[in-house]
């Protein structure tokens, strides 16, 4: 009887792992034309003012993580960090950060696999890596007492519930989301972000299956591509762009599979999205996070897409008020 069934649960592991490698091997990146699922022409148009120059702060590998800091002029600011999206780095915020030196010390790094400097482009080294740069972070850089905010565009927004519903979410006082990703399944995303990815589902699917097993040797893979805009990768900043990414940056830079927990663990946040988003739907956020908190308050900014909502005047004028309570 033993026998029996230590061959059945061999067998049923050696079928699940076939399984695994069947889908890996059958998805593999391909070419893709340059994308128009997203609007870079704002953001690239603001991005040809001279920037606030990196800095590095050092990981607890070592790692020199790239940074910009905006100090504040007021002597009790909150310390604001702010996490960029998807593809792209902290250079997204120079202008936002520099409006709100008035009410906060805002600290816009360029996450590991991107930027200028991104050590292993795409990659990182463990799933949960980014959080835990993002604590260090926030322990090199915040002054003793002092608030802590957490603020997230796009896939960085969805960092933000990652990290909120982690190990170090109780480091957070508060989170500022703009346009979030919340998970691929959930109600706010459009289909493939609105154009933006090309997603190797069945091989995501795989390395899944491998990860339940504890098997990470394959999580270097590339699981995920981004349709970056010509005009974006042809220009002066184009060799900082980040078009791929593996199993593990791809499942680090989300939320955890039940988001509505993360969401759940949210501190006191503010939601802001553009109405003419064209990766996600608006309209969907309160009544898809409303479900799980009740600390959340939500803007819809008309007329503003996904990527230019990090720019939008009512944007920086609805942060300088949620700031000044802190």
């Amino acid at each position: 009887m033993i026998g029996k069934v230590v061959t059945f649960i061999v067998s049923s592991v050696v079928i699940t792992f076939g399984i695994a490698g069947v889908l890996i091997l059958s998805q593999r990146p391909k070419e893709i034309p340059p994308g128009d699922g997203l609007d870079f022409s704002q953001t690239l148009e603001n991005e040809r003012q001279v920037p606030k120059p990196l800095t590095q702060v050092a990981m607890r590998d070592g790692f020199p993580l790239q940074v910009r800091r905006y100090d504040s002029i007021a002597p009790d600011a909150p310390l604001l960090v702010l996490v960029h999206g998807s593809g792209w780095h902290g250079l997204h915020f120079d202008g936002l950060a520099r409006s709100l030196t008035a009410v906060a010390d805002v600290i816009a790094p360029d996450l590991r696999g991107h930027g200028p400097k991104p050590g292993q482009r795409g990659d990182i080294e463990y799933i949960n890596q980014l959080e835990d740069d993002l604590a260090d972070l926030i322990k090199a850089t915040a002054k003793p007492g002092q608030k802590v905010v957490l603020g997230g565009h796009s896939s960085g927004g969805g960092l933000v519930l990652r990290f909120a519903g982690g190990a170090h979410g109780g480091m957070l006082d508060g989170a500022l989301l703009l346009a979030p990703f919340l998970k691929y399944n959930a109600p706010t995303t459009r289909q493939n972000s609105g154009g933006w990815t090309n997603v190797l589902t069945r091989r995501i699917i795989g390395l899944s299956m491998l990860n339940s097993f504890g098997i990470t040797a394959l999580n270097h893979l590339t699981v995920i591509q981004l349709r970056m805009p010509q005009a974006v990768l042809d220009g002066p900043l184009g060799d900082t762009a980040t078009t791929t990414y593996s199993y593990r940056l791809n499942t680090g830079f989300a939320p955890h599979g039940d988001y509505l927990r993360d969401v759940a663990a949210l501190p006191r946040f503010t939601l802001i999205v553009g109405a003419q988003d064209e990766a996600f739907d608006a309209a969907l956020y309160e009544p898809t996070m409303g479900a799980v908190t009740d600390k959340g308050t939500y803007v819809i900014v008309d007329g503003v897409k996904h990527l230019d909502i990090v720019d939008a005047v009512q944007t920086r004028e609805t942060i300088e008020s949620y700031l000044n309570d802190f």
